[in-house]
């Protein structure tokens, strides 16, 4: 299977109580900026709304959080067209495939343009337990980054100034479902120091069932040069236990029997922008949102019968994390803007 096949729309175009995502960050190696780019469907329960579409993104300064900023604009279902081959989803102006992203959005004194392109991962990364996907998802939220670790080029133009990448460190992930979890925090890193193929993607959530909360879970996939430590079967996601949350603070760790990681992604409360999600039935849902968040990561393995430390990751102002749940941070003064 290729990861073109793990990009491929969900949405029958129909169903209604579904919502789907296709997001990229990525960090300009220039500026230190950081970015979030999303292309939405949503398809809300009949008597919360009908369907649309949304496109979104926010931009945030490494060097002046004045200059962070996010927008979005929502179209109605006639604007979206999708394709299966070869894969593509268009909202109004903007567009996205497998290998490229090009598209238009403006308002709140902002205009922004974009036109990029990268070369597609060669293996999807999976964050949940593999039974989790059997036919299409068992979950309420499904997740996956076909393309989690590649080199993106291309020009942004925002608000007149343009901007040039060349090999900038992103990634693509896709994800679909019912409804979003309880709360969840998530946090992603492919541009560490010294440490080039490096990836992380890990991934809190508290869920509830009929009304009952269950345990947390955090499952975690590290990629290294021709290995991947996958610390997320059931198992290893009860050992890993609660992380610790707090305004931009998300520590966490996961592990099996022969490997685990301990890590803490952080940031200053102005490097968040707060995005407002609404479910599809109707559920509020506050997300806190950087693409300059620092990592530091420590990787021990199991030697000879004793743990060692083998690997201590960093990525100063270049991992993107995200803390969600359904009240609204206060210290969090940055809000991604409806327009």
């Amino acid at each position: 299977m290729t990861t073109v096949e793990d990009n491929l729309p969900r949405w029958d175009g129909q169903r209604r109580g579904f919502y789907e995502v296709w997001f990229l960050t990525w960090n300009d190696p220039v500026t230190r900026d950081g970015y979030w780019l999303r292309y939405v469907i949503e398809s809300p329960l009949p008597d919360v709304g009908e369907p649309y579409a949304q496109v979104w993104f926010a931009r945030q300064s490494a060097s002046d959080p004045a200059r962070s900023f996010g927008i979005n604009r929502r179209y109605p279902t006639t604007s979206l067209v999708t394709g299966r081959d070869p894969f593509a989803v268009a909202i109004g102006p903007s567009r996205l495939g497998h290998d490229h992203a090009k598209g238009a959005v403006s308002g709140d004194g902002h205009a922004v343009e974009w036109d990029l392109t990268w070369q597609p991962g060669v293996a999807t990364l999976h964050q949940l337990p593999a039974v989790m996907y059997r036919n299409g998802g068992l979950g309420e939220t499904t997740v996956q980054s076909p393309n989690v670790d590649v080199p993106i080029t291309g020009t942004l133009t925002i608000d007149g100034v343009k901007v040039a990448l060349a090999g900038a460190r992103g990634g693509q992930t896709h994800l679909w479902g019912v409804k979003h979890a309880a709360a969840w925090a998530w946090g992603h890193c492919n541009a560490f120091d010294d440490r080039p193929g490096a990836a992380l993607e890990v991934l809190h959530a508290r869920l509830r069932r009929r009304g009952v909360n269950l345990p947390p879970l955090t499952v975690a996939v590290l990629r290294l040069p021709g290995e991947d430590l996958a610390f997320n079967r059931f198992d290893q996601a009860l050992w890993s236990g609660p992380a610790e949350l707090g305004t931009g603070r998300f520590r966490f760790r996961a592990g099996g029997l022969l490997a685990r990681i301990e890590g803490e992604l952080s940031c200053a409360p102005a490097d968040l922008i707060r995005a407002h999600y609404h479910d599809p039935d109707g559920e509020e849902r506050w997300n806190h949102f950087t693409a300059i968040g620092d990592l530091r990561l420590t990787l021990s393995r199991r030697v000879r019968g004793r743990w060692q430390v083998t690997e201590q990751l960093t990525a100063p102002r270049r991992a993107a994390f995200e803390i969600a749940g359904p009240t609204a941070d206060p210290a969090v003064t940055c809000d991604h803007v409806a327009v």
